[in-house]
């Protein structure tokens, strides 16, 4: 049986909608919450959450790790959030150029991270290169994946976003009133 015939026509995403494909309550159980600081070893390798490697567990003991889309940081997640990934990238025709963006950043950049029996990754170097880790990180659950900082980019990107969520919030609470008065958002 085709791709088609079992997953219907591929619907090729613009440009602005590909941000909105991360849903977890979509995904298959893995879940990433709250924030953690850990140190990074000489070797480059930092201690994974408790709370991250149970909700990974599975066939492939690890994660997967790459340059983030969105931020200057590492991002990560499981199988499911490969496998989203995956299936976003598909939909997409070759020749497309937000697919090659994104098979370039992700799958090019992806790097398959195994637990040792300490529940350590050892993170690649290019990327701690790329985003300045040293001898701390900050990791950052964000639902079905999770970030990993330089301590000092994070606390700025906090700021950052505390604000834009506080200004979105205000603006979608305005919408929706004007909305129950039977206006127009």
């Amino acid at each position: 049986m085709d791709r088609t015939a079992r997953f219907g026509a591929p619907r090729v995403l613009r440009g602005d909608e590909y941000r909105g494909w991360f849903n977890p309550a979509a995904g298959r159980g893995e879940v990433f919450l709250s924030t953690f600081e850990k140190p990074v070893d000489s070797k480059r390798r930092l201690v994974v959450p408790q709370e991250f490697r149970t909700s990974v567990s599975g066939p492939f003991d690890g994660v997967f790790c790459f340059p983030s889309v969105e931020a200057d940081c590492i991002e990560g997640g499981g199988k499911a959030l490969f496998d989203r990934y995956q299936s976003l990238i598909s939909e997409l025709e070759v020749g497309d150029p937000l697919r090659f963006s994104l098979e370039f950043t992700v799958l090019g950049g992806m790097a398959q991270l195994s637990f040792d029996t300490a529940g350590r990754v050892t993170l690649p170097e290019n990327l701690c290169q790329m985003f300045g880790l040293t001898d701390q990180a900050v990791i950052v659950g964000l639902g079905d994946r999770f970030q990993i900082w330089k301590p000092e980019a994070f606390h700025a990107e906090r700021l950052s976003q505390r604000q834009a969520a506080r200004e979105g919030l205000s603006a979608l609470r305005a919408q929706q009133r004007l909305a129950k008065v039977g206006g127009v958002a």
